[in-house]
């Protein structure tokens, strides 16, 4: 039997969220743009769904937009406030730990001449909101900072930093994908004008997420057809997504499984920093999401690392990625001060509330036979 340890890459689907996908593909099937009554079905199983994810995050119904999901939900606010903003100087503050997804509309605009400057976090992992203040300018336009981080599941002070950011009349924008379900949100409390979600990394489908967009925000739509989404985003709904999402937000407001999944997360830790493999934790010291452990084996290799665990029926993730075939170190453990070494030998386990003990056991098992001792 596998053991699935990479749920911050993507999730296996909640069965009651596979339930209601498989029942809105059979039943639902009626286009919620329609005025008939199969049409009617469909919008209301949309906005049923639209009410979920937006209590999810504390938001209006009317705030949520369904995206394809994260990656379209990061560009539509990023090149739509952009787009909203045609005419004069431009400038960007981003951060050194951000997802591609949002690191690579901002390469893609610095070829259009917009200037971007990017923020580093110190050790911790934990961007000081001091220099978010710093890095800004008169013409600044836009400050992307994400929530809690893929790598390393540290949550940064987006509070804080948004304050700053928007009593300058500055958009703050936040990648949310990897906090949603696993610690609150309430956009009202961040502050924030636009955040991201995706489905997938909360036991829905893949396919669907959804990008809060303050009322009133002058924001310009990146798809253009028709009026779906309150003219937000063109296309016809995908209605079992959405519907399915509804449903795993649902099961995401529940909090409980959240402390069992941090327990197991320390507990897989403290066993592994009093063995004999020589690790440590990065951004072990800050505040994260349960879920997340990023641990560097000292003078390890990760692929390796990795792949062993793999051949064990254990599925993990490393903290690199491929590039035109060569291994590179992680761009985020770079950004936090890690040498290139140190990143190699990083390996991130991400838990779910369906991971139990036993697999942990038998993780840590494995590792003490794959991982060479230094």
């Amino acid at each position: 039997m596998r053991i699935y340890l990479d749920n911050n890459a993507t999730t296996p689907i909640h069965p009651a969220a596979l339930e209601m996908l498989e029942r809105t593909l059979r039943d639902v099937y009626g286009n919620a743009s329609s005025i008939h009554k199969e049409g009617q079905t469909a919008r209301r199983t949309i906005e049923h769904a639209r009410e979920s994810v937006a209590r999810l995050v504390g938001a209006s119904p009317r705030e949520l937009i369904f995206t394809s999901g994260g990656t379209e939900s990061n560009n539509a606010a990023i090149y739509g406030v952009h787009a909203a903003h045609r005419g004069g100087s431009f400038h960007i503050v981003t951060t050194s730990i951000e997802h591609p997804s949002v690191r690579e509309p901002l390469r893609d605009l610095e070829t259009l001449g917009i200037d971007v400057t990017v923020v580093s976090s110190d050790r911790s992992g934990v961007v000081d909101p001091n220099a978010i203040v710093d890095a800004l300018r008169p013409d600044t336009k836009l400050v992307a900072v994400m929530l809690a981080n893929n790598e390393t599941g540290v949550v940064q002070p987006v509070v804080e930093i948004a304050r700053l950011v928007r009593e300058r009349g500055i958009h703050m924008h936040c990648d949310a994908v990897q906090a949603a379900g696993k610690i609150d949100i309430d956009v009202e409390a961040l502050g924030v004008d636009t955040l991201s979600l995706s489905a997938h990394k909360l036991h829905a489908p893949k396919g669907i997420g959804a990008l809060f967009v303050r009322r009133s925000l002058d924001l310009e739509p990146h798809m253009r057809g028709g009026a779906q989404e309150r003219r937000r985003r063109a296309g016809t709904e995908n209605v079992p997504l959405a519907a399915a999402f509804g449903v795993a937000a649902e099961r995401a407001a529940d909090v409980e499984p959240r402390t069992a999944i941090a327990e197991l997360r320390d507990e897989l830790e403290a066993e592994l920093l009093i063995s004999d493999l020589h690790v440590s934790i990065n951004g072990g010291t800050s505040p994260r999401v349960p879920n997340t452990s990023s641990i560097c084996f000292s003078g390890a290799d990760a692929e390796g690392i990795a792949i062993a665990l793999d051949l064990s029926g254990i599925a993990v993730s490393t903290g690199s990625a491929c590039s035109s075939g060569r291994v590179e170190p992680s761009r985020v453990l770079l950004g936090m001060g890690l040498t290139p070494a140190e990143a190699r030998s990083t390996v991130r386990f991400s838990l779910s509330r369906f991971t139990t003990r036993e697999e942990l056991t038998r993780t840590i098992e494995v590792l003490r036979e794959v991982v060479p001792r230094t």
